[in-house]
């Protein structure tokens, strides 16, 4: 079993090295991006650079989850690989201007998390990671927030008034 130092700061690192790897090849490519929040130049921009915060963030996000699992479970795994395709295709259908193929992702992410507990570190940092190259380290996660957020609420929502329909249930068949 790996040390709980270790689960926790290796995402850590990872995200660190994601974001320098990423600004290095964008400072060679010509400068670091921004990008226009919605993609609207009227709307203020928010640099790569910011990847350097949000991506370690995130890592430590994921190593606190992964400490409390008591280790990298398979369906952290599982949430981590399928969050990074996701996020990887949406980002490469930008990339490759399919409109159609961006739309369905996107609108999809909703029923995805309604399905699904995309509230997860695994499944937000994957997400992120998969979409960082193109859009960098911070628009990705405001979006992995708002679908994590929406499942959260539906998740506990629904826990919770199974609680509350659960015992009366009960209680109507003892009495």
């Amino acid at each position: 079993m790996p040390s709980p130092t270790r689960l926790l700061f290796v995402p850590v690192l990872i995200g660190l090295a994601y974001a320098v790897v990423q600004l290095s090849m964008e400072a060679i490519g010509g400068g670091v991006q921004s990008h226009h929040l919605l993609n609207r130049a009227d709307l203020p921009a928010i640099s790569n650079g910011f990847g350097l915060l949000t991506l370690p963030a995130i890592g430590f996000a994921l190593g606190l989850r992964a400490r409390r699992q008591g280790g990298f479970t398979r369906s952290m795994w599982t949430g981590l690989v399928l969050s990074f395709l996701y996020g990887t295709a949406l980002a490469t259908g930008f990339e490759f201007g399919a409109q159609a193929l961006m739309q369905t992702l996107f609108f999809g992410l909703l029923v995805v998390a309604v399905l699904a507990p995309v509230h997860r570190a695994e499944c937000v940092a994957g997400f992120v990671a998969g979409m960082a190259f193109t859009f960098g380290g911070v628009l990705p996660l405001l979006v992995a927030l708002v679908f994590a957020a929406i499942s959260a609420l539906v998740r506990f929502a629904i826990r919770a008034v199974w609680r509350l329909v659960r015992p009366a249930r009960t209680a109507a068949r003892a009495g």
